[in-house]
């Protein structure tokens, strides 16, 4: 009935033909189309771009995406997957901008932005076919063919269509904002963004400035700052009202610092305290600026503010510096808040590159975040810098072009978080996180403390803003859809790029012109709008957008709690009132072995293909699965993991395969699906297999994909080395009676069972063993992907029974420890081992099992005082060896070197053989006669007899010290 299986099985050569199969049978699309349309468990997939290849934070993700739709699949559920490409944006736009040596925006206008865009548009897709192979290989089933692109004009409509509806409920504003700002990129980010650049250890010259006050000559208020490049900006310096200053005299000078503060700078200006005074004793004096650049400015007389004055800030601290903080309302976002709090002007001396204005001739052109700036702005103030220090920090980088951040006042375009959070943090509490502490923790505190979001990019590679603006009234006009501008210009629009839309001009009823405003929208703004986009919502697919809405799952790395889950979130609510997502999965971040980033310079991590070419798809899934890197910790990834892997699940599961096709074979099984467990052993292994369902499944409902990895991993190890290692001879039996034959339905129906609850994780192996055992039945599904969950039957989990084999393990565990102490071998009995149990008893079978197991001739049992549960006590071992014990163990020995040979001379384990032999030692041959039945039952043979004679296989060996000489020959059965 079953095929033969190769003991030396090649996996990942067995999964490159389960590829074809699943080609040729088309066996994903089956289990989709084959599914129930009126139960549906909606998936989103968020996009990745296709710049690179994937990497093992890729992998892991997606592992995750394919268990989980693998799983609900088998439960019943229609799961659609269909792949997304993120084409917009920073990632496109560097790629280009290096081919073409660019270095500033400015060079990207030179060059044309239609010609620019058009370059970025051949990239979005450069890696898309590797992409797809890989993620073919890793086992991953979804629709890379029908995949939604961002740059596709109906996704960017739905964009258009969601950014009109937060702009008709006002949540969408243009605001004078202090940023996080890229001037590689000449583009401000959004909090988030910050967040997944992360930050770097950074080295920066710190100094202390003397700021002379203007009605006290020779009097200096001193101001601590690490970013020099900011001193052409200021207006202002802030002191803490509450702060307790003092006036230190040194020479001619005199300094005001925060009291606290001055042990730090005692050895420059002394200690010698003239007065002391409150923080808002200072407020409102003037003092002279260090650079006139402002005062330069013409303009500022009209406005009429204020400039180079004392004012108060609740951020000012004397934890370091001075306690005296240095302000440049263009620098910095509490700067900017104070400033306007104390009608201070606002001077902005940096351009959108980073670079000093013309305003700022000295340094015109010089760049902000080079450090030879710093050195110069430094040195050009000479005596007016009390002290100069280098200070290391953590500083935010560019998540896109690891260029230092800078903060600068931008005009951007913002929707309203601050509106939303109060139902944002509602919709929070009904998402199932898993790990938990991510979502209703990290995730949270994020939502309340999330300014408002930038969604603009002064950029070209992406979906425009859809707003157009009147150069003469001011009037802005909103596009939610292609048909309304169509109708608007009067022309067909085929493509709504930024380079297609800046020539388009509208009438304004003022008799002006309106023009598109020219920026871009935050790529997170495009994959936020991915539940809508992707089947472009609202314009089609309404009942399947109701249907799918919100999704039943989603899955991606710990860094989206700043992007992807933000932006879904914030978009969701803006929308409809409710998060877009219901339970999420959050993974971790894999790390070479050596605990530093993976990186491809420094070559600290095995290839993935690599990986998979040697140990195969299904290892590297399940050992992924099975770490903690699917519970959002950090994992160092080792390939000697993976190996273990193999050895542990894939090959245990292949050789408990093997041994039962193989003797199933012999005999003709042919599985009824009846159980009728008798032998203790089937009982408790279908106990086991069922309670093993129930774990799976209540683990699996809970998204713990980690715990699941390990419930199969144990049980393999208790399938293979406790019930098929203690049922051997059950399967050896010559006659096939009704013990055999509960065997071979209780091993089938484990195998089958577990090949199920394994297959999300490894769907290779799974599907060749059920080819195997299940398919074959012509009414069974062609594939176990399309096979139904196992139900688990809870009268058939026996904790009874559980709990005895529980303390028959310990017992034998602690038996072989106390032989192993003792330097006596197991294939040597012994007399009898001394137990103590909670009851003093146990069954029968139980008993014979133990005695085997330890290899005694008695066990005596005791009730002892004090022991709960399976608590016991092993009282003693007999380790005493009399002649009758020593010949026994002789005969052990020969049969284990027997059974060696057998497979060294590569007989089938049905292979009849005769068997001679030949002692040197009169004792070893009394053993041997003595125990000549019982070596000949074991080992098959049909001759086991003494002499010498030509033989298939001969091999000389010692027992118990003395040379035995055998050889053996096949027979016909």
């Amino acid at each position: 009935m079953f095929k033969k299986v190769n003991p030396k099985q090649n996996f990942p050569e067995l999964e490159e033909e389960v590829l074809k199969f699943w080609d040729k049978k088309k066996t994903f699309e089956r289990s989709v189309e084959d599914r129930p349309a009126d139960k549906t468990f909606s998936f989103y997939d968020g996009p990745p771009f296709a710049t690179g290849l994937p990497h093992y934070g890729h992998l892991l993700a997606g592992f995750i995406k394919d268990v989980i739709p693998r799983y609900k699949t088998m439960q019943g559920y229609k799961v659609e997957r269909v792949w997304g490409w993120d084409t917009h944006g920073l990632p496109i736009e560097n790629i280009v901008e290096q081919e073409l040596d660019f270095k500033s925006k400015t060079q990207i206008k030179e060059y044309g932005i239609d010609k620019f865009n058009e370059k970025c548009r051949t990239k979005v897709l450069e890696y898309a076919e590797e992409w797809e192979k890989i993620v073919a290989r890793t086992g991953r089933w979804v629709d890379m063919k029908n995949a939604y692109l961002t740059m596709d004009q109906e996704y960017m409509e739905s964009v258009w269509w969601v950014f009109k509806n937060l702009w008709d409920k006002k949540l969408v504003y243009k605001g004078h904002k202090v940023m996080p700002y890229c001037p590689r990129c000449a583009t401000g980010l959004s909090s988030f963004e910050v967040g997944l650049g992360g930050y770097q250890d950074k080295t920066d010259k710190a100094i202390t400035l003397k700021f002379e006050l203007e009605d006290e000559p020779n009097t200096y208020i001193l101001a601590w700052t690490t970013t020099p490049w900011t001193l052409p900006g200021n207006l202002a310096l802030a002191v803490g009202k509450d702060i307790n200053y003092v006036t230190v005299v040194a020479g001619k000078a005199k300094y005001i610092l925060a009291e606290d503060r001055l042990q730090t700078y005692k050895e420059l200006i002394g200690a010698k305290v003239q007065s002391k005074i409150k923080g808002k004793e200072l407020l409102g004096k003037k003092y002279k600026p260090l650079f006139n650049y402002y005062n330069n400015d013409t303009s500022r007389q009209a406005r009429g503010k204020k400039a180079f004055e004392i004012i108060a800030g609740d951020f000012v601290s004397t934890e370091d510096g001075t306690g005296v903080v240095h302000i440049a309302p263009a620098f910095g976002e509490d700067d900017y808040n104070v400033a306007r709090e104390n009608d201070i002007d606002f001077f902005m001396p940096v351009n959108d590159l980073g670079e000093f204005q013309v305003e700022v001739p000295e340094y015109a052109g010089k760049n902000v975040i080079h450090a030879e700036t710093n050195e110069q702005i430094i040195k050009d103030l000479g005596g007016k810098v009390l002290k100069e220090e280098d200070f290391s920090h953590q500083y935010p980088f560019c998540w896109r072009c690891d260029t230092p951040l800078i903060y600068k006042a931008i005009d951007s375009w913002f929707v309203r978080v601050a509106d939303l959070k109060e139902k944002m943090l509602a919709e929070n509490k009904k998402v199932y996180w898993m790990p938990d502490f991510v979502g209703k923790g990290r995730f949270a505190k994020m939502i309340e403390d999330a300014p408002d979001w930038n969604i603009s990019r002064q950029r070209f590679w992406g979906v425009p803003l859809p707003v157009w603006t009147c150069e003469k009234c001011g009037e802005r006009k909103v596009f939610g859809s292609v048909a309304e501008l169509e109708k608007a210009t009067g022309k067909q629009i085929n493509d709504i790029h930024l380079h297609k839309m800046v020539g388009l001009k509208l009438s304004c009823k003022c008799g002006g012109e309106m023009k598109i405003v020219g920026e871009v929208l935050d790529v997170w703004f495009d994959s936020g709008s991915m539940p809508y986009g992707s089947i472009h919502y609202p314009f089609k697919n309404q009942d399947k957008f109701e249907k799918d809405f919100p999704a039943d799952f989603i899955a991606e790395g710990i860094d989206q709690t700043r992007g992807w889950f933000n932006s879904l979130l914030v978009l969701g609510t803006a929308l409809f009132g409710k998060s877009p997502y219901k339970n999420v999965v959050v993974n971790g971040t894999v790390l070479a072995e050596d605990g530093q980033k993976m990186s491809k310079r420094l070559k600290n991590y095995p290839d993935p293909s690599v990986v998979m070419d040697k140990h195969g798809a299904d290892a590297m899934r399940f050992y992924l699965m099975m770490s903690p890197a699917v519970r959002a910790e950090d994992l160092r990834f080792s390939e000697k993991g993976v190996d273990e892997i193999v050895k542990k699940v894939v090959l245990t599961l292949w050789n408990s395969y093997s041994f039962f096709v193989t003797y199933a074979s012999l005999d003709n099984f042919t599985p009824n699906g009846k159980l009728n467990p008798k032998n203790v052993l089937d009982k408790w292994v279908i106990s086991k297999t069922n309670e093993l369902t129930k774990n799976i499944t209540d683990s699996m409902e809970a998204y713990d994909l980690s715990t699941s990895c390990r419930y199969l991993l144990e049980f393999m190890d208790e399938l293979s080395n406790w019930y098929i290692r203690r049922s051997r001879k059950r399967f050896w039996k010559s006659e096939n009676d009704g013990d055999k034959n509960a065997a071979y339905e209780t091993l089938y129906f484990v195998l089958t069972t577990y090949i199920k609850l394994l297959a999300p994780f490894m769907p290779f192996v799974t599907e060749e063993i059920y080819r195997n055992l299940v398919a074959v039945d012509k009414k069974a599904p062609a594939s176990v992907h399309l096979a139904d969950w196992p139900k688990y039957d809870e009268k058939a989990i026996d904790g009874g029974i559980e709990n005895e084999m529980d303390i028959v393990r310990r017992i034998v565990e602690i038996g072989l420890a106390l032989r192993n102490e003792s330097g006596i071998k197991v294939r040597q009995p012994l007399a009898s081992i001394n137990v103590a149990t909670v009851t003093g008893k146990l069954h029968r079978d139980l008993e014979k099992i133990i005695l085997e197991e330890v290899n005694v001739k008695n066990l005596q049992l005791t009730k002892g005082s004090g022991l709960k549960g399976s608590g016991i006590i092993v009282k003693g071992l007999d380790i005493k060896i009399t002649p009758e014990l020593k010949s026994e163990g002789i005969a052990r020995d020969m049969i284990r070197y027997l059974q060696d040979t057998r497979k060294k001379a590569g007989f089938n384990v049905e292979d009849r053989i005769n068997t001679k032999w030949e002692a040197s030692d009169q004792r070893v041959a009394g053993a041997m006669k003595k125990f000549s039945d019982y070596i000949a039952k074991e080992t098959l043979s049909m001759e086991f007899s003494e002499g010498k004679t030509e033989s298939t296989y001969s091999e000389t060996i010692k027992l118990d010290g003395k040379e035995v000489w055998f050889g053996i020959t096949r027979q016909n059965r």
